[in-house]
């Protein structure tokens, strides 16, 4: 029929529609809403719901994004063939079930990982092709029993498998859920001819990410990292920092004496702010634990961090009683895998001014931002 004979209650359905499809005008792009994203305070799910599914697979990032993440965390290695997948290390025995396939058991090494020793089954020395026959486990059972029961179900993820699950989630459920990837050991990957900065740019932009529009924030642990980054694209970016006792390798590969206690400092935020927009520190920098485990007041690390023109997310919190502080345990609180009050240790980060959190535990991160029990 013509428009101009079309009913409006037709026109309103319409309407209803394109908005539960995520089109809320002509400009509405879900991958790059605008330098405005993420929400403040943001829950990026560590790792995807790593508390209640094994990390870094496609279910724990689609369960994250069900429990009210606003961003998911892929941590980023590289296979043979250049491929970015999603593991905590480039050393799998403890998150996959490779040492107990007998055609890889001629691929069991040891390498020098910044500056460590390690031995085991590395991610570089897989094709993807390889490595999708591998299956994902549980790396802390002890604390999280219930995701062993998944242990052997689940592949290892490709960062485009993230990317397509995270875009077709967005329009869904018509909201932006970002990305949040890690780059690790990006030095050793680069010593070794599988640099990780190109890659992930490259990823990034042939799905349409654009920028500081994008919902996409890159972080890494090595500063010489994100100034490549830099560099290579306009996507904003996270400097992590570790113990303030500790440096990230790039420094130390490069004896310049730069510790995480240098970048914590004004002086060391501001030099941090021109590169990176947000900084990402262990919570006990925000704040510390006391004597008897409990939480301190808050240090100056928040105020620093905003006068420097820096977003500040914390890392990481966790719900099993190991992790938090003590008054928080549940009963009984020597209980490794008992869940405490996750939510109320959430809550004393926000009150301190962090502008966002990580959390294995994105349902309790999304309760604890919008006022929920």
């Amino acid at each position: 029929m013509p428009c101009s004979t079309i009913p409006v209650r037709l026109i309103g359905f319409a309407l209803a529609a394109l908005c539960m499809a995520g089109c809320s005008g002509p400009n509405h792009d879900l991958k790059n809403p605008g330098p405005g994203w993420p929400p403040t305070p943001t829950v990026t799910a560590h790792r995807g719901a790593s508390a209640l599914r094994p990390e870094h697979t496609l279910e724990a990032y689609r369960k994250a994004i069900e429990d009210g993440a606003d961003s998911v965390e892929p941590d980023l290695v590289a296979t043979r063939d250049g491929v970015l997948v999603a593991r905590h290390e480039n050393e799998i025995s403890g998150t996959t079930n490779v040492a107990g396939l007998a055609q890889f058991a001629g691929r069991k090494t040891s390498k020098t990982i910044d500056g460590v020793r390690v031995s085991g089954w590395f991610t570089e020395d897989f094709t993807l092709a390889e490595l999708k026959s591998i299956r994902a486990r549980e790396r802390i059972p002890a604390n999280r029993p219930g995701n062993a029961a998944y242990d052997d179900r689940f592949a290892v993820p490709t960062l485009q498998e993230i990317v397509d699950l995270v875009v077709g989630e967005s329009a869904a459920r018509g909201r932006t859920i970002g990305l949040v990837p890690e780059l690790k050991h990006p030095t050793y990957f680069r010593s070794i001819g599988l640099a990780l900065e190109r890659r992930v740019v490259d990823v990034l932009e042939a799905n349409g990410y654009r920028g500081r529009d994008a919902a996409v924030l890159i972080q890494s642990f090595e500063a010489g990292s994100l100034r490549q980054l830099r560099g290579m694209t306009g996507i904003r970016l996270v400097q992590l920092v570790g113990a303030p006792g500790e440096a990230p390798y790039d420094a130390v590969a490069a004896r310049s004496g730069l510790t995480y206690a240098d970048m914590i400092t004004p002086a060391g935020l501001k030099d941090v702010a021109s590169y990176a927009d947000v900084v990402a520190p262990y919570k006990t920098i925000v704040i510390p634990r006391d004597a008897e485990g409990e939480l301190a007041a808050p240090t100056a690390f928040v105020r620093a961090a905003h006068a420097a023109g820096l977003k500040v997310h914390a890392w990481t919190m966790r719900p099993e009683n190991p992790f938090l502080p003590t008054g928080m345990r549940a009963a009984p609180v020597d209980s490794p895998s008992r869940r405490g009050d996750t939510v109320s240790e959430i809550r004393a980060y926000l009150e301190a001014g962090v502008d966002g959190i990580f959390t294995d535990d994105p349902a309790a991160g999304r309760a604890a931002v919008d006022g929920r029990e």
